[in-house]
């Protein structure tokens, strides 16, 4: 075999593995871009949750009570505010507690249909003695657009879904027993309602609700590192407690070995 063939077979089969590579090739990065997409995936779910749980955060009632105008209101940054507030809240508990839902609203709402018809029909009256033509006093407001726009609609709607499914989602891993420590610390809370459903109904409840809300918050600003050392003494305790119980509880364990 001379030179020549030499070179012109260790070309064809340099050729040949250039073929097989260019062959191979579209697979290796059909592979490489798959891994690479699942790679992006999993970062762009990664980025995705904690927007959702901060917007769902931040439409939840917890922020509703931490906003700048409620947080005025609950520490009486404006006294006469805050009194208003609390004493429409306070009369209006208490008139459900003394009568039927149907009789509050029907009585609040024949005081308000006695105002404007009375301030109607005075306006009318000087109206007609001035002979002055001002028109309806409520034009303003009768003209003023009251309608709900359709994305407010549907992002209300959206949030309350929201609501909706993380509170079915939640009943049905605690009524399934999907944990039991979960379970057992559902079934001590609704057995410790029933002794206060013996004592109070729902309305006393609201009451007590609505005096803590504007009662609890100027007290805890103005005790506020003794109120704190408290709250973490109990919170050390119930959590050494509920270390106590998970150990000895079969369903706890498996779900500490799992994590």
């Amino acid at each position: 075999m001379t030179l020549h063939e030499l070179n012109t077979e260790g070309h064809y089969s340099s050729e040949q593995l250039l073929r097989k590579d260019s062959k191979m090739d579209p697979m290796n990065q059909s592979a490489q871009i798959s891994s690479s997409q699942g790679f992006a995936d999993g970062q762009n779910s990664a980025t995705k949750e904690p927007k959702l749980s901060d917007s769902f955060l931040s439409s939840s009632p917890v922020s509703l009570i931490q906003s700048p105008q409620v947080k005025d209101l609950i520490h009486w940054r404006d006294p006469k505010k805050s009194g208003v507030v609390f004493g429409v809240s306070m009369l209006l508990l208490l008139s459900l507690a003394a009568f039927s839902v149907i009789s509050v609203v029907s009585y609040l709402l024949l005081a308000l249909l006695c105002v404007t018809i009375t301030f109607r029909i005075y306006k009318s009256v000087v109206q007609a003695v001035q002979k002055s033509s001002e028109g309806h006093p409520f034009k303003a407001l009768i003209d003023k657009d009251v309608s709900i726009p359709p994305e407010t609609f549907r992002k209300h709607v959206d949030t309350s879904l929201t609501y909706i499914n993380r509170a079915l989602k939640q009943m049905s891993r605690l009524f399934l027993v999907e944990d039991l420590v979960d379970s057992l610390k559902l079934a001590v809370v609704m057995w410790l309602l029933t002794y206060v459903g013996a004592v109070f109904n729902g309305i006393t409840l609201l009451i007590l609700a609505d005096i803590l809300l504007f009662a609890v918050p100027p007290i805890y600003e103005k005790n506020k590192t003794q109120i704190d050392q408290y709250i973490d003494l109990a919170r050390t305790q119930i959590n050494t407690t509920i270390a106590k119980l998970q150990e000895k509880l079969p369903g706890a364990v498996k779900r500490s070995k799992t994590e």
